[in-house]
């Protein structure tokens, strides 16, 4: 697998494009369209949350129902969410309205709304975007570069990446951008992220391979605790790229799997640093557990507590509060026979053993704990299971974007 430059159009057949439509923001990009004149077989993993916004319930009879997808029309600003009729209703016209535009049916349009929720979308201002977008698609890395940052609210980076790999001996692309800062706390499967291939897979494997990584990528995150109403993760492949379809199981699954894993991490990742006053990206990695699911759950525990995430942003080895998070998870261990360490380029210094804390330099794991990228690194020695979770601190910039986000 070769890393290379570029987002959802560096995988053959597909275009892209971001344009101002004034959906909320002012003199910004705020709209994106990623496209693609060859059929794709679509998978979507999507919010767990009981109130579901309308361009989720619209994504998932889509994707269950459609035989094809060309599209995806996203918008920022605007979540379209708890709207009601009328909010599911402007999810058809929005669709109706890239049919036209794109000369594709309706039912290969899928859609993302990312922003407040409770307002209702302004169709003029949809359906004019949906024109220039139109216009405006191309399948250079820039055009995918304006996608990606129309896709943003409060993310302070776009969020993109792309890999080459082989399949049957024939060259194929991956490539994706996602969006998500605050509201972070997926159990999918205000994030939205897309994935586009030129391999050609069965529907059916493409959804096991999405179903399955997501467990352990964007699952695997969270910012604030706050699972969004509109959470959506969408795959299309266009099968442009004329390998040997993947119909079985074997080599060339895996290799998709493995490059599918690679680009969901990675935007993971990005995500969970790139968090709302964020200062650093704040990981918990836990090994030799004794099941899968307790690993991830005591991973996710750490990086959820908001006492972890303040004595992160203080650089503080706070031994006690990475603890008490273990021990509130729900998994049963012995605290006398874990181990914690820290982590970061600085260095890495054991901070708790037997029971107790050890006597290491608070001035040593202050620097170690004021990098960009921290993890903590827990040694539960009661099995071989290991598992990776991943955050960021608690700032007072936190409270403030959230305190006046609809203004």
């Amino acid at each position: 697998m070769k890393i290379i430059s570029g987002g959802v159009t560096a995988p053959k057949g597909f275009e892209a494009a971001g344009v101002e439509a004034n959906i909320k923001y002012q003199n910004r990009k705020d709209m994106a369209l990623i496209y693609s004149a060859s059929p794709c077989v679509a998978a979507g993993t999507f919010t767990s949350n009981v109130v579901k916004a309308a361009p989720v319930l619209w994504d998932r009879k889509i994707v269950e129902e459609s035989k094809s997808v060309h599209a995806v029309v996203v918008n920022s600003g605007i979540a379209n969410a708890a709207t009601g009729k009328e909010g599911f209703a402007r999810c058809e016209q929005t669709a109706q309205a890239a049919a036209a535009a794109l000369k594709i049916p309706a039912g290969s349009v899928l859609l993302g709304s990312t922003g407040v929720i409770g307002m209702q979308l302004k169709m003029d201002r949809v359906k004019a975007g949906i024109d220039l977008l139109a216009a405006a698609k191309e399948s250079s890395e820039a055009s995918a570069h304006d996608a990606a940052y129309a896709n943003k609210t409060t993310d302070t980076i776009s969020k993109e990446a792309a890999v080459e790999f082989e399949i049957g001996g024939v060259t194929v692309t991956m490539g994706g951008m996602c969006k998500g800062s605050g509201m972070i706390h997926p159990n999918m499967c205000t994030m939205l992220g897309f994935v586009t291939t030129d391999v050609l897979i069965t529907k059916e494997l493409l959804t096991e391979a999405l179903k399955n990584d997501v467990q352990d990528t964007f699952n695997m995150i969270s910012v604030d605790g706050d699972t969004s109403t509109n959470d959506t993760l969408l795959v299309l492949a266009n099968g442009q790229a004329h390998n040997p379809i993947i119909d079985h199981k074997g080599e060339d699954y895996d290799k998709f799997c493995e490059a599918l894993h690679y680009i969901n991490e990675t935007q993971a990742r990005r995500m969970a640093g790139d968090g709302e006053g964020a200062t650093a990206l704040f990981t918990c990695q836990v090994v030799n557990a004794d099941t899968k699911e307790h690993a991830r759950t005591l991973a996710k525990s750490v990086i959820c507590s908001s006492l972890s995430k303040a004595a992160i942003y203080g650089h503080d080895a706070n031994w006690g509060r990475f603890v008490c998070a273990l021990g509130y998870s729900g998994v049963i261990f012995d605290p006398e026979k874990i181990e914690l360490s820290c982590f970061s380029k600085a260095g890495s210094i054991l901070i708790y053993k037997d029971g107790a804390g050890t006597d290491y330099s608070e001035e040593e794991a202050t620097k170690i704990l004021s990098e960009p990228e921290v993890t903590v690194y827990v040694d539960m020695k009661m099995g071989t299971e290991t598992a990776t979770a991943w955050g960021c601190d608690l700032t007072y910039d936190y409270v403030k974007i959230n305190a006046d986000y609809r203004s």
